[in-house]
């Protein structure tokens, strides 16, 4: 028991004469010269005083608020089909070079139809003779030699031809693949003396001028656009900003998006830009002229609204504001500011109401 209590009473003399020794040195940090306790900023508050923050502030003048979205989208083609033919059989021509241009109603390929085109020779010769037939009926007819319902058989005869004549020239089309519209040809994935179905891809092909842009917008911005409308937008690698209209919007709302699909028109005459690539779209959907518009961090929410602070006579006061429109950093302020106030934009945690102040630095437009 002796042993624990010379233990503890050393222990005790130890820690007394380490706080005579550090105290020296600490006590400035506590105190200052006149008597006063620091702030944990390093702010003197001398004889108890509130202490004095060091801020930064923005004079308020009229300025241009401009209200945009910004979005994603995708070069789309102006028009682009993969093409194949309507009926089966082996090809036996291929009229294009895989990367060129070609103009609607090119040739591009073509199946064996020597078949058909045999069809076709011995229904126009049948044809040929029912005329003459037809000819020879209606002129006896029109002389009361024969019947009418005679006349009526060879008739139908003529007409049932040219309808089998007609279907052989629609089968014989069907084995010439053509161009729809003027584009660009792609790769083709067939050769000469494959065998293809409908269901097979030949090639495909592709209109590049103009351009598409495909993006989508929030469903609150529905009855913001109009066909017409202009965008800009740029793409990756290119510092370029590219302009263009919509042209198109989707009439229905996605519903696990909650956005609008809207489609503008970019010209590309030049065709320097390509289909397929991502694009960065920018809208501005409002202007606002001569207006406050201060930095989004400045306004203080509460429950009864929002406030900010200005300086005034060396102090900080609070001043309740109506806001209007925001963009990523700015915010309009519609009631409760003036041009020419200074509103303090930095230590907003620590603002109190009259609270001394120092102003840092002083901006003067954003």
């Amino acid at each position: 028991m002796k042993n624990r209590i010379r233990i503890g009473f050393t222990i005790f003399i130890v820690i007394f004469l380490f706080a005579i020794i550090a105290f020296p040195k600490i006590k400035p940090l506590f105190t200052s010269k006149n008597g006063g306790s620091q702030s944990p900023g390093g702010m003197i508050i001398p004889g108890g005083r509130r202490p004095i923050l060091n801020v930064s502030g923005f004079l308020v003048a009229p300025a241009t608020l401009n209200e945009m979205i910004n979005s994603s989208g995708t070069l789309l083609p102006d028009e682009e089909v993969e093409l194949s033919f309507e009926t089966s059989g082996k090809i036996v021509g291929i009229h294009f070079s895989e990367g060129t241009r070609v103009k609607k109603g090119d040739l591009l390929a073509k199946i064996n139809d020597k078949p058909l085109q045999a069809q076709l020779l011995k229904l126009q010769a049948q044809k040929k003779l029912t005329e003459e037939k037809e000819f020879r009926q209606r002129s006896l007819l029109d002389k009361d030699a024969i019947s009418r319902e005679s006349y009526d058989q060879v008739a139908t005869e003529l007409q049932e031809l040219e309808a089998d004549v007609m279907l052989i020239q629609a089968r014989i089309a069907e084995t010439e693949l053509k161009a729809p519209f003027d584009g660009i040809i792609g790769l083709r994935l067939l050769s000469e003396g494959s065998y293809t179905s409908p269901s097979t891809k030949i090639v495909r092909l592709v209109k590049v001028s103009p351009l598409k842009i495909e993006f989508s917008i929030p469903e609150r911005y529905a009855g913001e656009l109009k066909p017409g409308f202009p965008i800009e937008f740029r793409i990756d690698g290119d510092n370029h900003i590219y302009k263009a209209s919509v042209y198109a919007i989707e009439p229905k709302v996605e519903i696990n998006t909650r956005t609008i699909v809207v489609r503008a028109l970019y010209p590309n005459t030049r065709e320097e830009l390509k289909p397929g690539r991502f694009a960065s779209i920018s809208l501005r959907l409002a202007q606002i002229e001569n207006t406050i518009a201060i930095p989004t961090e400045a306004v203080i929410p509460e429950m009864d609204g929002e406030k900010v602070f200005v300086f005034r006579a060396g102090k900080a006061t609070g001043i309740k504001v109506t806001t209007g429109l925001r963009t990523e950093s700015l915010i309009q302020i519609q009631e409760g500011l003036n041009f020419g106030d200074t509103l303090l934009t930095s230590g907003i945690l620590q603002l109190r109401e009259d609270l001394p102040v120092v102003l840092d630095t002083l901006v003067g437009n954003l």
